[in-house]
């Protein structure tokens, strides 16, 4: 069995974030980046299928040279060998477009990926992948278990679950409870040298039309100074509550 696990390069979520540019373009000085956290639980699921049933993990990333730090540690994690697609991540649709042409040549059983990365939260490109591949695809899953071509998934929706059984090849869109936090790894000592000497291999990007770009990035508003009123002055709160805060 093969899996290619995508991995996006996002900032970490402790990181302060500006922009540059006119507001137009994410400033990516003194910014720590990380794995997303839901392609994390994605690898931590397809080691899982690596130490039950043998399967082998392909990473793939589509970003420029400061991405391979990432892909490395994902190599450290466990995955067999690691993909950058030397290219910007522009949009969704380019992304997916990259991607794609990666599975296609590698013949992929699975392909799991983040429902959305924690930066942009777009949530388009497993969708995406799925749809130019021709892939059964779920989204939001939660568990995930093959036996031969025959694969029993569960995914979240609105007010409970769905247990859906289909067939190989398949792309998810992973998320939390595909994996627990317990059972994420952290790279030890040995991985890290050994991811060290792993393949990882650099192709360019096929030709893909770039349909959308960022105008302009906006910061959410500061919060306001905190008022207090007395616990004795209840026409100034029910003022307060309708005059300025308009919730009643």
């Amino acid at each position: 069995m093969k899996i290619l696990v995508c991995i996006s390069h996002v900032p970490d979520t402790t990181s302060k974030i500006n922009f540059a540019n006119g507001d137009s373009q994410f400033d990516t000085n003194g910014v720590q980046f990380v794995i997303n956290p839901n392609d994390e639980y994605g690898l931590t699921r397809a080691i899982w299928f690596q130490e039950q049933q043998g399967a082998t993990i392909t990473v793939v990333n589509v970003g420029n040279a400061e991405t391979e730090p990432t892909l490395r540690k994902a190599l450290a994690i466990g995955a067999n060998d690691a993909i950058r697609i030397n290219a910007n991540p522009t949009d969704s649709f380019f992304v997916a477009k990259q991607i794609a042409e990666v599975a296609k040549n590698g013949s992929y059983d699975i392909i799991i990926a983040g429902k959305e990365s924690l930066d942009y939260n777009g949530g388009m490109v497993p969708g995406m992948i799925a749809g130019i591949l021709g892939y059964n695809f779920l989204n939001s899953c939660i568990d995930l278990l093959v036996d031969g071509s025959n694969v029993k998934a569960i995914r979240e929706i609105d007010g409970g679950r769905e247990t859906i059984s289909t067939t190989l090849p398949i792309i998810i869109g992973g998320q939390k409870g595909l994996v627990e936090e317990k059972d994420l790894r952290i790279p030890n000592m040995r991985g890290i040298m050994t991811a060290r000497t792993k393949t990882l291999t650099v192709v360019e990007p096929i030709d893909a039309s770039i349909n959308t770009k960022a105008v302009k990035f906006e910061k959410p508003a500061p919060k306001s100074a905190v008022k207090l009123v007395a616990a004795d002055n209840l026409d100034e709160l029910i003022n307060l509550l309708h005059n300025e805060a308009k919730v009643i």
